[in-house]
């Protein structure tokens, strides 16, 4: 199969059949063999109806329906985990992507040998004040932070090659972060396509202000994650070890000063120097023992049931 087109959705029923028909002609005019993987988020509209329509309309159609809201990263997974096309695309379910980059993504994956190409929204139908100028703050950060230099991390319209997506994990809220997640995983060859970018046409957005919260804070995490998940001990170790050390060094002080020095003045525990030593002993001990914990639990880590499934239509 050529082409997966992975779609996750909330309460997107009104743009739902139209979407379908724009990216079927698209696909029929190219001759791609093709799925698309609606994946429902836990709607409470009638979404999965109007995908249970498809089904049967288009043997193409694929349908995963959530028990409940988990968010976009567990629908992503979902849909990764049964994606069978050699290139798979994701994209909204709002008509704010346009199913025509389709094509031109597809050629970059497979005659440029990209790994994952995003797409880029340089033109954007959006407020400025509550959208543009924060996803430019974010993005920015993003690129300083992660080292890959995208316009536009956040853009849902995207391209990889079947092998990315099966050996990289969206977790919690890190849909954001997939080219950084593939990039620690070792896909490097990472590009990027100015796409066009359309208006709501029905609905409206599911995500507010707090996203670009979340967004900053799952940042950090990813930061975290990809210079030290693999090995805690190395942070927490040497944050560990230098506290000690200047605790130790406090002491050592404290005791030359005691004993030779100055005998007969205050009490050691008289003199702010015995506090710092010992807080800052008790907090290297602390660092040290929070490096090895986080070693035992990267080794006794077991993959955990991340979200139920209600119904599968048409999926293997």
């Amino acid at each position: 199969m050529d082409i997966s087109v992975v779609i996750p959705l909330l309460n997107e029923e009104e743009s739902l059949n139209e979407l379908h028909d724009w990216i079927a002609s698209v696909m029929l005019s190219n001759q791609f063999s093709y799925e698309i993987l609606f994946i429902d988020d836990g709607s409470t509209d009638n979404s999965w109806l109007i995908i249970s329509e498809l089904v049967e309309i288009n043997p193409n159609v694929k349908g995963i329906r959530f028990i409940k809201n988990f968010g976009k990263s567990q629908a992503l997974h979902a849909g990764f985990a049964k994606a069978a096309g050699n290139v798979v695309i994701t994209m909204d379910a709002d008509l704010q992507d346009n199913p025509e980059e389709i094509p031109e993504l597809y050629q970059m994956i497979k005659n440029e040998k990209f790994d994952l190409v995003s797409g880029w929204k340089k033109k954007r139908y959006d407020s400025y004040f509550s959208k543009n100028l924060p996803s430019k703050l974010f993005n920015w950060a993003a690129r300083r932070t992660s080292g890959v230099q995208l316009n536009d991390f956040n853009c849902g319209l995207k391209a990889y090659s079947n092998t990315v997506v099966k050996h990289i994990d969206v977790y919690g809220e890190m849909h954001r972060y997939i080219p950084v997640l593939a990039k620690n995983a070792g896909f490097t060859t990472i590009g990027e396509k100015v796409v066009q970018h359309q208006a709501r046409k029905y609905g409206h957005t599911k995500f507010g202000m707090n996203r670009f919260i979340n967004g900053f804070l799952d940042l950090l995490t990813i930061w975290f994650i990809s210079r030290f998940g693999k090995r805690p001990m190395h942070l927490f170790g040497a944050l560990g070890v230098m506290m000690f050390i200047i605790g130790l060094g406090f002491a050592f002080y404290l005791g030359i000063d005691k004993l030779f020095l100055n005998p007969t003045g205050r009490l050691i525990t008289d003199r702010p120097q015995f506090y710092i030593a010992l807080s800052t002993m008790i907090i290297g001990s602390q660092f040290f023992i929070a490096g090895f914990l986080g070693e035992l639990v990267l080794r006794s880590k077991r993959e955990q049931q991340r979200y139920f499934i209600k119904e599968n239509l048409n999926v293997s």
